[in-house]
């Protein structure tokens, strides 16, 4: 039986400010050390376009990260989005943590089991809210709300429509305009 030595953030972070992961992708998930996917022009293109729609509805409501890292109890993942509290220099001296995200979205063309399953499991752990996981192949969208321990009480898949987040009732996103340009 092979037993995984576990890492602390402090001891992500100790590993990154010694240089050893230097020009390298990599979070830290649930402990482990985790080689993130190189990052693909139609990925990043998608990412970055929904970046700015939904900066252009939440406005002055929340900050809209992009590709940067959160802070959770035992894992720094990067999420391609993460809407978090404003402004966004509060963020100068730390990444966001959980009690400051309203919500995650991740775009995945390669990683869907890994977004769907580890890190679902990890944010719901964490009690973010709310999950987001854009499938570009299937231009489809997973949402997840509610967490209750490892999972989320309420899952569902959409391909159109509106959706509302919790965070932000008042706010209509167009399940469309996330999947555009997705195929």
């Amino acid at each position: 039986m092979k037993t995984l030595a576990k890492w602390s953030v402090q001891d992500y972070h100790s590993m990154i400010s010694t240089g050893i992961f230097r020009d390298r992708r990599l979070e830290l998930l649930g402990g482990e050390i985790i080689e993130m996917s190189p990052e693909i022009p139609l990925h990043y293109y998608q990412a970055q376009s929904n970046v700015d729609y939904l900066q252009s509805l939440l406005k002055n409501k929340a900050h809209v990260r992009f590709n940067g890292p959160i802070t959770l109890l035992d894992s720094e993942p990067e999420p391609d989005l993460a809407i978090v509290k404003n402004p966004k220099e509060r963020y100068i001296h730390h990444h966001p943590n959980n009690e400051e995200i309203f919500w995650l979205i991740e775009v995945s063309q390669s990683t869907l089991a890994y977004d769907i399953s580890d890190k679902k499991k990890t944010y719901a752990r964490n009690k973010i809210e709310e999950y987001w996981v854009i499938d570009l192949k299937k231009s489809q969208l997973y949402v997840f709300r509610n967490p209750l321990e490892e999972d989320y009480k309420i899952e569902s898949i959409v391909t159109e429509g509106i959706l509302t987040p919790l965070a932000f009732p008042n706010v209509e996103i167009a399940v469309n305009k996330l999947l555009l340009d997705s195929d």
